[in-house]
Order: C-alpha cells, then structure tokens, then sequence
C-alpha cells in the first residue's frame, strides 16, 4: 500500500480510523477480520495527523471512520450497515 492512502478519501484499499479504546473500532475490526478483509487500520490516538484528519472529515472526531476505494465513506456504521457494503464489494 502506497503511503497516499493513509489520508485519501479515495484509497486504493478499505482504510478504517480507529482508536485502540473504542469498542465500535473493534466490532468494526472484527467483522472485517472474519470476512478476511484486507484493510489499514490507522490509530488516531497514535497518529496526530490522522486524528486532524478525521476531525476534519466528520467535523468532530467519530470513530470507527471508514474509506472505502470507491470513494464511499462510513462513520461509526452498525454491523449489518457495514456487511451490506462489504458484500456489495464483493459483488463488483
């Protein structure tokens, strides 16, 4: 993965914004994991630049911040939300 993507909306890959306290960032990570999807998992609480970055995305910090390659983006989203969107992946 290029160094670009740590901060593109529109990644080459699935980048996903977390927080090692955050347990929405780890149910998030756990389905993403179960369906052996490969990602970047960027902690905002370790990297300055990235917690500036999803500030100013979600216009206060939101975590888990997902970007997809598509250029689709989702903030804090449920289970059954991010499945829908992993299978519509899937799908392309």
């Amino acid at each position: 993965m290029s160094e670009r993507d740590r901060y593109n909306q529109k990644p080459s890959k699935i980048v996903m914004y977390t927080a090692s306290w955050c347990p929405d960032c780890k149910r998030s990570k756990a389905l993403l994991d179960s369906q052996g999807i490969d990602y970047l998992d960027i902690d905002i609480g370790k990297d300055n630049e990235a917690y500036r970055f999803v500030e100013s995305i979600t216009r206060r910090v939101r975590i888990p911040t997902i970007f997809f390659p598509d250029g689709t983006m989702m903030i804090e989203p449920s289970d059954s939300t991010l499945a829908s969107k992993l299978e519509e992946k899937k799908r392309l």
